[in-house]
C-alpha cells in the first residue's frame, strides 16, 4: 500500500476564518457558524501552500499506528487539557488586552492528568524534555487501542490484533475510480495516520451503516485528492468525491485459517467478499 502522510496535530485552515452568528448546519444547536474567506491565511503561504497537493478532508476522528507491546497498533487521539483552574486562567489570558505576552505554562501542575500508556504527538514543540501545549492549550496525544476498552469500541471495531489488521477503505489499485474496502497489515500502515469515519463518528456525514448495523472504516489521510468541482461547496454536502465512487470489497479470510468474532466487521465484510457498490452508502451489512 502506498504510503502516505502523518498529520500529528489539527490542520488549520487554509483560509482566514470568521464566525457569523447564525445558527449551524453541522452541529444542532450551536448558534453560530465558522466560516473560511477568500483569504489566505500567513501560515499556509509559510507552508508554501502553492507547491501542496490539495486532498479531501475526510471528517470523522484522527487514529495513529504505530507499536505498542511489541506490535503495530491503532491509536486514538487524546489531547491533554489544562485543569480548570489552568483553563481559567488561560481564557483571562486571551480575552485580556496584554494577550501580545507570551503565557507561561507550568506543564507538571496546570494540566490533567492522563494514562501512563498515553504518548505526546510527534514534532510539537519541547521544553526541558517536557511536550507543550499548541495555541488551543492542548497538548496532542495519543492512547492505544485496547481490544476491551469500551470508550474507543468503534475504534476496536476496525482492527484485528490476533492478524494485525485493518478495515481500510482506499483507491483500488487497478482502477483509480473504483474504491476498495480491504483488510491491510497495520504493519503497512506503521507511523501513518488514518481518519475513523463511521455510524458513530462526527455525525456520520457519509451516511455509513445505521443504529442496528454501525460501519465504521479507516481512511489514510492524503488518499483523496481534492478537484476543483470541490471548491466552495458547503460541508456536509450530499455527494462529497469520495462518497460518489463505486466501491468493491476485498476480504478473502480464508488465508488467516481463523474464526473471526461472527459479530466483527471482518466478518460481515467477507459475506460480501468481491460485492461491488455503486457508492459507499449503499453497503448495508445484515445481520
Amino acid at each position: 500500500m502506498r504510503r502516505l502522510g502523518s498529520v500529528q496535530r489539527k490542520m488549520p485552515c487554509v483560509f482566514v476564518t470568521e464566525v457569523k452568528e447564525e445558527p449551524s448546519t453541522k452541529r444542532e444547536h450551536q448558534p453560530f457558524k465558522v466560516l473560511a474567506t477568500e483569504t489566505i491565511s500567513h501560515k499556509a503561504l509559510d507552508a508554501d501552500i502553492y507547491s501542496a497537493i490539495p486532498t479531501e478532508k475526510v471528517d470523522g476522528t484522527c487514529c495513529y499506528v504505530t507499536t505498542y507491546k511489541g506490535q503495530p497498533y491503532l491509536w486514538a487521539r487524546l489531547d491533554r487539557k489544562p485543569n480548570k483552574v489552568a483553563e481559567k486562567r488561560f481564557k483571562n489570558f486571551l480575552h485580556s488586552k496584554q494577550n501580545s505576552k507570551e503565557f507561561f505554562w507550568n506543564v507538571e501542575e496546570d494540566f490533567k492528568p492522563v494514562p501512563e500508556c498515553w504518548i505526546p504527538a510527534k514534532e510539537i514543540e519541547q521544553l526541558n524534555g517536557n511536550p507543550m501545549p499548541d495555541e488551543n492549550g492542548h497538548i496532542p496525544g495519543w492512547v492505544p487501542v485496547e481490544k476491551n476498552n469500551k470508550q474507543y469500541c468503534w475504534h476496536s471495531s476496525v482492527v484485528n490484533y490476533e492478524f494485525e489488521i485493518a478495515l481500510v477503505l482506499k483507491h483500488h489499485s487497478d482502477d483509480p475510480g473504483l474504491l476498495e474496502i480491504s483488510a491491510v497489515p497495520l504493519s503497512d500502515l506503521l507511523e501513518q495516520t488514518l481518519e475513523l469515519i463511521g455510524t458513530n463518528i462526527n455525525g456520520n456525514p457519509y451516511g455509513l451503516g445505521s443504529k442496528k448495523h454501525p460501519l465504521h472504516l479507516l481512511i489514510p489521510h492524503g488518499a483523496f485528492q481534492v478537484h476543483r468541482h470541490h471548491l466552495g461547496l458547503c460541508w456536509p454536502i450530499p455527494d462529497t468525491y469520495m462518497n460518489s465512487k463505486p466501491v468493491i470489497i476485498n476480504m478473502n479470510l480464508n488465508k488467516y485459517e481463523y474464526a473471526f468474532d461472527a459479530k466483527s466487521l471482518f466478518n460481515h465484510f467477507s459475506k460480501i467478499d468481491h460485492q461491488k457498490f455503486s457508492r459507499l452508502n449503499d453497503i448495508i451489512l445484515s445481520i
